[in-house]
């Protein structure tokens, strides 16, 4: 194993991995601002102006009606927070989504760099290095 991570620290797999680590979380932040600035909230007028992230149910503790996720956390209520996780969900689902695609992308551009590495005809040959010797030595011969 310690071999194998050798050959992949070696081979620049790391950096390739740090900067795909970077952009997914610059990229997630991105995804978490439009689902709860964007989509949550017209989901919610679409069920009354309803703020889905803020929606929990009171497991154990006292909690007075109306308040906050937040609040009811801080006040030390046991909250099951199921409006949090459904926005979990979307971005989950969003991300999962974006990714899905450019894997799919990705994949085509490559079959047909293939296909046009396979379709290119290859350049005749020309001769070899002896080849070209043995003539250079037969034309001073003469």
């Amino acid at each position: 194993m310690l071999k194998d991570f050798k050959e992949f620290i070696a081979k620049g797999n790391v950096m390739e991995l740090a900067v795909a680590v970077i952009i997914a979380g610059a990229f997630a932040t991105i995804v978490a601002s439009m689902t709860s600035d964007l989509i949550m909230p017209l989901v919610g007028a679409v069920f009354g102006e309803v703020d889905f992230s803020d929606k929990y149910i009171v497991l154990s503790g006292e909690v007075e009606a109306g308040m906050s996720l937040e609040a009811a956390r801080e006040a030390g209520a046991n909250v099951l927070a199921w409006g949090a996780f459904v926005s979990t969900v979307i971005n989950f689902l969003i991300l999962a989504f974006v990714i899905f695609m450019l894997v799919r992308y990705a994949k085509k551009v490559q079959e047909r760099f293939e296909k046009e590495e396979e379709a290119a005809p290859e350049a005749p040959a020309g001769p070899t290095e002896i080849e070209l010797l043995t003539e250079i030595r037969d034309a001073l011969k003469k």
